[in-house]
């Protein structure tokens, strides 16, 4: 491993002025990610800035708009009663997330801002219409979660930027979903994953978003299957047309752990099973 220079400053303008002084400095969360790229000699920073002794960034608040801090770490936002509530989706795809030991250290924004096409936060996070707050020195900036993502490894944030909150709208009560996950073992990446939300008013679906990770070079959302669903009475053929225009949505690869084509099979069963569960 590589010697680096590591900074653990205790407010936002501490941030800001290492980052002047340090351009090409990396910011670290949790490390779990970044920490194995160092020591596998993916990426060779010479500087760390730790976003870790900085409260704010930890906190969630619970009012009109949701706000989740970007270094919650995985157990708290497990933790968090509230959030459990209001979002069931997110809290289960949470606990999928590695260990405990992982989940203790390991943050919400670390997760996304790995920008891996996995990222077991950002399908619920996407289907929830959730907002990325990203900020530096001269101030915020407010993108739609599906915009942040731009590639494996890449988002929208810029060279001074971080990710400071997550924000999402409180969801209508007729609202339903669930996230369901492939991993080769318990605690391994996805395979292929989904998330499905709903909103029904008795029979007729009202709203859906539905959206897929593992599958494409970023979490996706699969537009044109909501399209299907939207203010229609979902019906099995319907679900069969909804599996054929998700396959024809996603571009999966084959890697070490899976082939495109398992991928694809996976997808499929995953949003006919997901949609059936929550039609009950």
């Amino acid at each position: 491993m590589n010697k680096f220079n590591y900074f653990n400053p205790k407010s936002l303008k501490e941030i800001w002025e290492l980052k002047e002084k340090y351009p090409d400095s990396w910011y670290i969360a949790g490390g779990t990610d970044l920490m194995v790229k160092i020591k596998n000699r993916e990426i060779k920073p010479s500087t760390l800035i730790s976003l870790r002794s900085i409260p704010e960034l930890s906190v969630i608040k619970t009012e009109d708009v949701i706000s989740i801090g970007s270094l919650t770490t995985i157990t708290d936002l497990i933790n968090h009663t509230k959030l459990a509530s209001l979002f069931p989706i997110l809290i289960q795809a949470a606990k999928m997330i590695g260990s405990p030991q992982i989940r203790n250290v390991a943050t919400i924004g670390g997760n996304l801002c790995n920008c891996s096409p996995c990222a077991d936060t950002a399908l619920p996070l996407l289907v929830l219409e959730a907002r990325a707050i990203l900020t530096n020195s001269k101030g915020s900036r407010e993108v739609p979660l599906n915009e942040f993502f731009l590639g494996p490894a890449k988002s929208c944030l810029n060279q001074t930027e971080i990710l400071t909150q997550i924000h999402i709208d409180k969801s209508s009560s007729n609202f339903q979903s669930t996230f369901l996950k492939k991993g080769r073992v318990r605690m391994d990446l996805a395979i292929a994953s989904v998330a499905v939300l709903l909103e029904m008013k008795e029979k007729t679906c009202l709203q859906a978003r539905i959206a897929a990770g593992s599958v494409a070079p970023v979490p996706l959302r699969l537009y044109q299957v909501e399209e299907l669903f939207q203010n229609s009475i979902i019906t099995s053929e319907m679900i069969k047309e909804a599996q054929k225009i998700a396959l024809n949505s996603i571009s999966p690869i084959t890697d070490v752990r899976s082939t495109d084509v398992y991928r694809r099979e996976i997808i499929g069963v995953f949003i006919k099973q997901a949609i059936q569960e929550l039609l009950g």
